[in-house]
């Protein structure tokens, strides 16, 4: 990219996989404290649904000029892993996070854009203009080509004391509210 943006904007396009998501409602009070700034591609976001019910996740990711680096940009996003089906044999599921795609957009400079490559991207320039801009995406070297995310989940063997210690406390606990309610409960 150089040294100096030239008035354009630099964002990264993520693809999530169904492991991952982004809390809608964290970014948005991110976003209040001016901490990021994202657009989420379906805007919305099941954050209850587990791995093998939840979607793809697209986000567009805008970039800040990095100020203790030339020419490079920084961002933040917080992301955060689904439930997973309880395993076999590992304690963990693998969930691979592809590198993102750096799009720049120069909305406001009239910057030539005939060596850049389109990308299908329909979203505003700065993240708050309502109207689509046309972005380009470049090339760049990342720092990592993808990212392994490794999350905790549950054995399948464990399955039957999971169920049978969830109903015994479940009796237990219904069991002392009721005695509670009886004892000390007015009843008209």
């Amino acid at each position: 990219l150089g040294k100096d943006t030239g008035g354009c904007t630099v964002a990264a396009r993520i693809h999530l996989p169904p492991g991952i998501y982004v809390d809608p409602y964290e970014l948005a009070s991110l976003q209040q404290q001016n901490l990021t700034k994202a657009v989420l591609i379906p805007d919305v976001i099941d954050v209850e649904a587990p791995e093998y019910l939840a979607t793809d996740l697209l986000v567009l990711l805008y970039m800040e000029p990095d100020p203790g680096c030339s020419g490079c940009f920084s961002a933040a996003l917080p992301v955060h892993g689904r439930y997973h089906r309880p395993a076999e044999d590992s304690e963990k599921a693998l969930v691979v996070l592809k590198g993102p795609e750096v799009l720049v957009c120069c909305c406001d400079s009239g910057l030539s854009a005939e060596c850049w490559k389109p990308a299908e991207v329909e979203a505003p320039c700065s993240g708050k203009t309502s109207s689509p801009c046309q972005w380009y995406s470049i090339t760049h070297k990342p720092v990592y080509e993808e990212s392994i995310l490794h999350v905790p989940v549950g054995l399948r063997q464990h399955s039957s004391l999971v169920c049978v210690v969830t109903l015994l406390v479940t009796v237990l606990c219904s069991s002392l509210i009721l005695a509670a309610v009886c004892k000390y409960g007015h009843f008209s």
